[in-house]
């Protein structure tokens, strides 16, 4: 495949992924589920993606950024959540070669922590009390259980999913794991 048109599916792929994860987060949100301290955003789920594909890394950052644009937060949790995000991402494409019968079960531990930590403190920072690091601590704590839930049970399935070669071969077709 030429360069070119490897360049133009990157960037497809991550236009995709952006868009996926923007529209969960606002369906999340819909529900109220995507902006407290108690965060169930299924869009978080795609967080995954980044072991099969580089192109999730910005796809899965401008997403985030996208999806947070209409936070109660306002900018900072535009930045927060971002670099959460993004933080989350690199890691757990670092990790996409560790695997348990085939699927990178790590991946999905990098957002789990950084979100717990990030968007914990930022949570924290917005207590009506202000922050405190018990304050921080059970922001932390719930924010990271939220994470957890959607990542090992929706983002672990999966990538069970994902890693099915007639999937993995369609899906991811231009890049090597």
């Amino acid at each position: 495949m030429n360069m070119k048109k490897k360049s133009i599916n990157y960037l497809v792929e991550a236009g995709l992924i952006a868009a996926i994860y923007a529209a969960a987060t606002y369906a999340a949100a819909a529900m109220g589920l995507a902006y407290s301290g108690v965060q169930f955003r299924i869009s978080e789920a795609l967080t995954v993606l980044a072991a099969f594909t580089p192109a999730a890394i910005p796809g899965l950052t401008i997403g985030c950024f996208l999806g947070n644009l209409t936070s109660p937060y306002g900018m900072i949790d535009v930045i927060c959540g971002t670099a959460a995000t993004l933080v989350a991402a690199c890691f757990s494409r670092m990790l996409r070669k560790i695997t348990i019968k085939g699927i990178p079960v790590l991946a999905a531990i990098p957002p789990i922590i950084a979100n717990a930590i990030i968007v914990g403190l930022e949570v924290a920072w917005f207590l009506p009390e202000g922050f405190s690091w018990m304050g921080f601590g059970a922001s932390a704590l719930s924010v990271g259980l939220g994470e957890a839930a959607v990542c090992l049970i929706l983002g672990i399935p999966l990538m069970a999913v994902l890693k099915k070669p007639s999937v993995e071969k369609v899906l991811f077709k231009n890049y090597n794991t």
